[in-house]
C-alpha cells in the first residue's frame, strides 16, 4: 500500500503541474514496469451508437475524448481496459478526425498507434467484464453517448455499482449522459445534489445539433438535480464533486483526466 501511496502522489505531481513536456508520464511509472507495484486499474466504456436516430447523421466518439484521457492513464501507469457499449468496433465521429497534423496532440499519436487502433476495431462488450478490481470508470463523450447511454439499464447499474463501492465514476462532455439514469442507494437520481459538467446548452446550439440529440444535456442534468456548472464555450473546464469527476467539451479531456488521477491519489492517501 505505502509503494502504491508513493507511485500516485508521484503521478499526480506531475498532472498537476499542467506544463509537462511530452513524455513527462512515460518517465513516473519506471517502476511498475518492473512489477514492483499493482498498477490503477480503469475501466472505459465509449458508445456504440453510430447513428443520430430516427435520423441517418453519422455519430459515434470523439475521438479526442477517448485518446487524450487513455494516453494519459497509460502513460502514468494505469490499466486501462477500453470496452464499448455493444461490444465490437467504437464507431469515431469523423469531425474528430482532421488532416494529419491537423489534430489534437493524443488523436496525432493515435493515428500512428496500430495497436490502440486494433482495441479500438475490436472491443468487448462492457457487459462481459467483472467491474470488480477495478478502481475508476470513465466515460468518454461524442454525440453517439446521447442515443445509448441513457438507454443502458446495465450502464446506469455499473455506474451505480462503482458509486456505492466508493470508486470513482468520470465523464467528459457527453458522456455525462451515462449519468442521466443512474440512482442513488435511496432512488433519487445519481446527479442530484452533486456538481457536475457538461456539454453545455449553449455549445449544443452552436454546434448546430440542438435539435438533433434527444435532449439538451445540461439541461437534462440539471432537471435531474445537479448542479450543473460551466465555464466559456469551448474552453477547458473540468470539476470534481469527491468520487465524480467531470469535464465540459473536447479540450476538457486533459483536465478531467488530471483530476480523475487527484482522486486516485486521494483514495490511497
Amino acid at each position: 500500500m505505502q509503494n502504491r501511496r508513493q507511485l500516485l502522489q508521484a503521478l499526480t505531481a506531475v498532472l498537476v503541474a499542467g506544463a509537462a513536456p511530452a513524455g513527462a508520464f512515460a518517465r513516473v511509472p519506471d517502476i511498475t514496469r518492473k512489477g514492483q507495484l499493482t498498477m490503477t486499474r480503469i475501466l472505459m466504456v465509449a458508445t456504440s451508437a453510430d447513428r443520430m436516430t430516427p435520423g441517418t447523421e453519422p455519430t459515434g466518439v470523439w475521438l479526442e475524448e477517448l485518446t487524450t484521457p487513455y494516453y494519459a492513464f497509460r502513460d502514468a501507469g494505469a490499466e486501462v481496459t477500453l470496452a464499448s457499449i455493444k461490444g465490437g468496433a467504437i464507431p469515431v465521429d469523423q469531425r474528430s478526425v482532421n488532416a494529419d497534423g491537423e489534430n489534437d496532440a493524443s488523436v496525432e499519436r493515435y493515428l500512428k498507434d496500430d495497436a490502440l487502433k486494433a482495441e479500438v476495431a475490436s472491443t468487448p462488450a462492457f457487459t462481459s467484464i467483472d467491474p470488480a478490481g477495478y478502481d475508476a470508470l470513465f466515460l468518454p463523450g461524442g454525440h453517439g453517448t446521447m442515443f445509448d447511454y441513457p438507454g443502458s439499464d446495465e450502464l446506469a447499474r455499473l455506474v451505480e455499482h462503482f458509486d456505492r463501492e466508493g470508486k470513482i465514476v468520470a465523464a467528459v462532455c457527453h458522456g455525462p449522459a451515462g449519468l442521466v439514469s443512474a440512482k442513488k442507494a435511496d432512488g433519487s437520481p445519481f446527479v442530484a445534489g452533486r456538481r457536475v459538467a457538461g456539454f453545455t446548452d449553449s455549445e449544443e446550439r452552436a454546434v448546430g445539433l440542438d435539435q438533433a440529440v434527444p435532449f439538451l444535456l445540461e439541461t437534462h442534468l440539471k432537471e435531474l438535480g445537479g448542479k450543473h456548472e460551466g465555464g466559456p464555450d469551448f474552453a477547458p473546464f473540468a470539476l470534481r464533486d469527491g468520487n465524480l469527476v467531470t469535464g465540459q467539451n473536447p479540450a476538457s479531456a486533459t483536465r478531467t483526466a488530471e483530476l480523475v488521477m487527484e482522486a486516485l491519489k486521494d483514495k490511497v492517501a
